[in-house]
């Protein structure tokens, strides 16, 4: 399969290319999407795989979707909407003339990163991974998950990280059924300079064993923290709630990513693993934060009122502010709960290229929001935080200045 060569974009779909905005703030973005090309499997898993990788399709009605064993994975209007007329966004699958090249190739991602006013970014993957390689690790067959799990990685590193060092954060996927091939999955991105590697946020809705089973996530645990692998956990990735019947699946699912994100931060404190492992990092994302404050007052509570939260070393909330960090568009309701959370904990996110994204207004709304904070606080949250976690480079100089 040949690499796709980005098309011109058709202007009845796009709005006119903006000019690149003002710089007023050095940025980290903490979340964003790749949406993976249709060349990214070939040459890359075994030739005993070739046919069985996961291809682009083209169906009856003209859409270009991933076939995988046998299912069939969208990528859906709201995934790939950055720089489209609004009037034209569906959530229905898209072709990839339809999406802006910065999608899906790397050299056009950073020239959008440039007109944003975005120093380096953190990109998740899309629907053939389920987010977080969730339909790899599902595979029927495990050999052929565990190929592709190891070609997304090769993919990111070759051609996304290797292009442009010091404007992509690397991060992976791991073969999370089987704790060794994780490990060994972790280790190896590891030693090639990827500093995270995404995890579904609730591992027991997605076929996993739930966090409370040691004997399978104990050794992916130490891994991460013996290579100082931050674990990223995106709203959404292990699915959402139930929605009751006729309710806008969309509109409801989006409007409760907070509280998806408080339920699966609260499993995961729960779970001991931050209590036990001092060193474990792991980072919310797309959950907003303001939700954080509030958990940090009921853990509060739980050891000081009711005495549920009694029992370990360290105070819950405490764990929660040494092992957590969140990332939020702009909470501009919320932010002035920041010295509850934590300045150090909060960094910054602009979900390119997805429907909720500040592309290629994130300076602009951060100036809107942010302009009445100090600036050394400001440049923690938009990119010293990010860059101390993530263990990745800052530009000579950092804005705002003093």
């Amino acid at each position: 399969m040949t690499t796709l060569v980005p098309a011109p974009l058709d202007p009845a779909l796009f709005l006119p290319e903006p000019e690149a905005r003002p710089v007023r703030y050095t940025v980290i973005s903490v979340d964003d999407h790749v949406v993976e090309p249709p060349h990214l499997f070939a040459g890359r898993v075994p030739a005993r795989f070739a046919d069985a990788a996961p291809r682009i399709v083209e169906t009856d009605r003209g859409h270009q979707v991933w076939r995988f064993e046998d299912a069939t994975f969208t990528q859906v209007g709201m995934n790939a909407v950055a720089g489209r007329r609004p009037e034209t966004v569906k959530v229905e699958p898209f072709r990839f003339e339809q999406m802006r090249p910065g999608c899906y190739d790397i050299h056009a991602r950073v020239k959008d990163m440039d007109l944003g006013g975005v120093w380096a970014s953190v990109n998740f993957p899309s629907q053939i991974t389920g987010f977080c390689g969730r339909v790899f690790f599902g595979a029927r067959d495990q050999e052929l998950g565990l190929a592709c799990v190891r070609a997304w990685n090769d993919w990111l590193y070759e051609e996304w990280f290797q292009a442009y060092p010091e404007r992509v954060v690397p991060m992976g996927i791991a073969f999370l059924s089987d704790p060794e091939l994780a490990v060994a999955e972790i280790r190896r991105n590891a030693e090639r300079g990827f500093t995270a590697v995404t995890f579904p946020e609730r591992p027991h809705r997605v076929g996993l064993p739930s966090l409370w089973d040691t004997d399978h996530w104990d050794p992916i645990m130490r891994a991460c923290v013996d290579t100082q692998t931050v674990i990223t956990l995106h709203v959404g990735s292990a699915g959402l709630e139930e929605r009751p019947p006729g309710a806008p699946g969309l509109q409801l699912g989006a409007t409760l990513f907070g509280q998806a994100s408080l339920t699966a931060c609260a499993e995961w404190l729960w779970s001991g693993y931050p209590a036990r492992l001092p060193a474990l990092k792991i980072a919310m994302s797309e959950g907003g934060i303001g939700w954080v404050a509030m958990l940090l007052d009921r853990l509060d509570n739980l050891v000081d009122r009711s005495g549920y939260g009694t029992g370990w070393d360290t105070r819950p909330a405490d764990v929660l502010r040494r092992n957590f960090w969140f990332c939020t568009l702009d909470d501009p309701s919320t932010i002035d709960t920041r010295h509850r959370i934590g300045v150090e904990n909060i960094m910054v996110e602009t979900d390119y290229p997805h429907g909720d994204g500040t592309w290629p207004d994130t300076q602009r709304l951060l100036a809107d929001v942010w302009g009445h904070i100090p600036p050394a606080e400001i440049r923690a949250m938009c990119c010293e935080n990010a860059a101390a976690l993530f263990r990745h480079p800052l530009p000579p100089t950092v804005l705002p200045a003093d």
